[in-house]
């Protein structure tokens, strides 16, 4: 059977282009026992591939150069050797940039029954894990406390807003543009929401955070979190979950420092990967699908059409294209 696949053909300087990536016409491999042949209907871009893509020593190994990229991905079951999927059982996991996957049977899960399979890739997946384990563990937020949100208009952005409230939060959004501002507090009720494009994000900070900050979740750093730091409040914590502002950059950037405001306020900076709360993801899965089905989460994805533009929609992300969720529907 004729397949499809990108692979990554070069190494991103700065912010990728379609040169950076190539299609290749491939043949689909003959199924092995316990192996199921899966046609891939979903495939999430995320920001963190950038940093695969990238030579140097991370928490999980670079793409190669000639090799085909991967990430969590949605297919419908096309043909299976293993006793425990179907043809046409819908399935998730992390798949191949391809139009057809052969994967091992155990390395595939199910989707939450009874909602859009694309959900779980977004609120029901790690995104939303990502936002749960991030603000739940590190953040602790407490009924009242001043909650800011960098990045709160994507994937685990819009996650992260909705927790805070669901804790008692007062949730500060900052986002990139009058769509997004607007989704935030209209559809989200979140208490403010700043467009770091056209506001004057040191001014407008002060005026939404009179008490100060109690937990900010960072997913973009840069100017953005330089601004939010001379904020935060006495045994504040900052959860690092992303950097999408630097994942571009040719040369370290360099910035205000923190370690004073950390010192004198005795606050806590945490990063974290998802992939350490794997053994809790059946807890987490649990309280997120349970308040999705209350209708205290609100799914918010972007979906662009095609194979084709899987490098467009990925490149897309670092211009703030998407409203939530990024994913290529196939």
């Amino acid at each position: 059977m004729q397949n499809k696949e990108i692979r990554l053909a070069s190494r991103p300087k700065g912010l990728p282009t379609n040169e950076n990536f190539q299609f290749v016409d491939t043949e689909v491999p003959a199924l092995k026992e316990n192996e199921v042949l899966v046609r891939m209907t979903y495939i999430s871009v995320d920001p963190y591939l950038r940093g695969r893509m990238r030579e140097g020593k991370s928490y999980v190994p670079p793409f190669e150069i000639g090799k085909v990229i991967e990430s969590a991905a949605i297919g419908e079951v096309a043909e299976s050797h293993s006793p425990n999927f179907k043809r046409g059982d819908i399935v998730r996991g992390q798949f191949a940039w391809r139009l057809y996957n052969v994967v091992p049977a155990n390395q595939l899960m199910g989707v939450v029954p009874g909602v859009s399979p694309s959900a779980s890739l977004g609120v029901l997946g790690i995104t939303g894990l990502t936002a749960y384990f991030g603000l739940l563990d590190i953040g602790r937020p407490k009924e009242g406390e001043t909650l800011v949100v960098s990045g709160a208009a994507g994937a685990v952005g819009i996650v992260t807003c909705q927790i805070g409230k669901i804790k008692g939060c007062r949730v500060v959004g900052i986002a990139g543009s009058a769509e997004k501002t607007e989704y935030l507090k209209s559809e989200l009720r979140m208490d403010a929401a700043i467009n770091y494009k056209t506001d004057n994000i040191h001014e407008r900070l002060k005026e939404v955070c009179p008490h100060g900050v109690d937990i900010y979740f960072d997913n973009v750093g840069g100017d953005i979190s330089d601004a939010v730091m001379p904020l935060i409040n006495e045994r504040a914590r900052v959860v690092i979950c992303g950097l999408i502002s630097m994942y571009n950059a040719d040369k370290p950037d360099i910035g205000p420092r923190p370690q004073p405001y950390l010192l004198v306020r005795r606050g806590l900076m945490q990063g974290f990967i998802i992939t350490d709360y794997m053994p809790r993801f059946l807890e987490g899965t649990a309280q997120l699908a349970q308040w999705f089905m209350e209708g205290k989460l609100k799914h918010a994805e972007t979906i662009v059409e095609g194979f084709e533009n899987t490098p467009k929609a990925f490149i897309g992300l670092f211009s703030g294209e998407n409203l939530g969720k990024q994913i290529v529907k196939l």
